[in-house]
């Protein structure tokens, strides 16, 4: 009864201060539903707060058309447990490994959703590293029924922080950004739809999505969460983009503006 008050209560805030409509819906098919939750533990399983799906794109190089793209992006796997997401990260590429260009999307997900934290590892330990990925890739891990794409209506109002890496490195930081997320990590969850992993020819990219990008204290709060839980040095410029503008300019990394 206190974890069902509690979360009417959260869905009550959450409506109050992002003014999100379907708020309940997202809140009644989450990791936190009773049902689900009971039975991942009853099953020794550990449930992540949201469900996650892995995407994967590969792109021939050219002019991005809004058609092309939704054809090339492919669900990989979906889970919600711990145990789900090992199972699939340790079959991943390492990013060093992956073609230019490629993009790799993690994403909460909840169109075919695994319901347990072993679901999680179970997915990403057969992904290829990002390091064997072609040229170019990209790698979408997302949230709970939110489409790796601009046009989605859970990123049409929102933007992405751009970090860009040299290969020799990325793999690490993607790793680090994916267990912050599964481990519920960032501040400021709910604004987060998911991250990228774009492999290019010279560097890799990793993108982190966000639902408003017209919330300056939001924004710039997730800009300082990414910075702290990936230790981020110095030297590394962050990069913020509204989507609106990927949309007019047709780029995804082209024309931002540095945090």
């Amino acid at each position: 009864m206190e974890i069902a008050e509690r979360r009417d209560d959260e869905i009550r805030d959450a409506k109050e201060s992002a003014n999100i409509d379907n708020i309940k819906s997202q809140y009644v098919t989450d990791s936190f539903s009773d049902e689900r939750y009971s039975r991942e533990l009853k099953d020794g399983l550990h449930p992540l707060r949201y469900k996650f799906a892995i995407w994967y794109t590969r792109r021939t190089p050219g002019v991005r058309s809004q058609t092309s793209y939704e054809d090339n992006i492919k669900k990989v796997v979906e889970f919600s447990t711990v145990e789900g997401f090992w199972a699939s990260y340790c079959h991943l590429a390492r990013s060093s490994l992956l073609p230019n260009p490629t993009d790799l999307h993690f994403f909460k997900d909840g169109i075919r959703p695994l319901w347990e934290v072993e679901g999680f590892w179970a997915s990403y330990c057969h992904l290829a590293r990002s390091s064997l990925l072609p040229n170019p890739t990209d790698l979408h891990f997302f949230k709970d029924g939110i489409r790796p794409l601009w046009e989605d209506g859970a990123n049409c109002n929102g933007g992405k922080w751009i970090i860009r890496f040299s290969k020799v490195v990325s793999a690490r930081f993607w790793e680090d950004l994916l267990l912050a997320l599964v481990g519920d990590q960032l501040d400021d969850a709910e604004n987060i739809c998911g991250a990228v992993l774009s492999v290019r020819i010279n560097e890799d990219i990793i993108s982190v999505w966000n639902r408003n990008a017209s919330d300056h204290q939001a924004v710039m709060g997730l800009r300082d969460s990414i910075k702290r839980h990936l230790k981020l040095p110095h030297a590394y410029v962050m990069e913020y983009k509204p989507h609106d503008a990927s949309l007019r300019d047709n780029s995804s990394y082209r024309n931002t503006w540095r945090g």
